[in-house]
């Protein structure tokens, strides 16, 4: 990664998912022992990619930890990446979940999108991903 994370105060914002998801791999920390694990990110944006238009949404993510656990401070820095990505829902789902197994290699993950009402349609898509 180019520019580190400050351990405190604000963070700066992310250029990237693909930068994003490599600090959310260098903050993960050790697993205790616990069965799962549930984050939910009730503030989630990205762009509509034939409006530009900004969708709102929440995205929860729900893991088995094999030896890693994903720390909340690089998670919220992970899911900021996505305020200006043009993204369909069901490929943000897909992609997180990949990306968390890319980060922290769970025995298992389970992660849901869902986008706010927007022309009358809302969205909720789920990837779930087993080692």
């Amino acid at each position: 990664m180019t520019n580190e994370i400050p351990d405190s105060g604000p963070l700066p914002e992310p250029k990237n998912p693909a930068e994003a998801r490599e600090y959310l791999k260098t903050a993960s920390f050790e697993a205790p022992k616990v069965d799962d694990v549930t984050m939910v990110g009730g503030e989630f944006t990205s762009v509509c990619p034939k409006t530009g238009q900004p969708d709102f949404g929440t995205v929860s993510i729900r893991y088995t930890p094999h030896e890693r656990c994903i720390e909340s401070r690089s998670l919220k820095y992970y899911l900021w990446s996505y305020r200006t990505e043009p993204a369909f829902c069901e490929a943000l789902a897909a992609r997180i979940a990949d990306d968390i197994v890319y980060a922290i290699d769970p025995q298992w993950v389970d992660v849901e999108v869902e986008q706010a009402s927007r022309g009358g349609i809302q969205i909720t898509a789920r990837a779930s991903r087993e080692r």
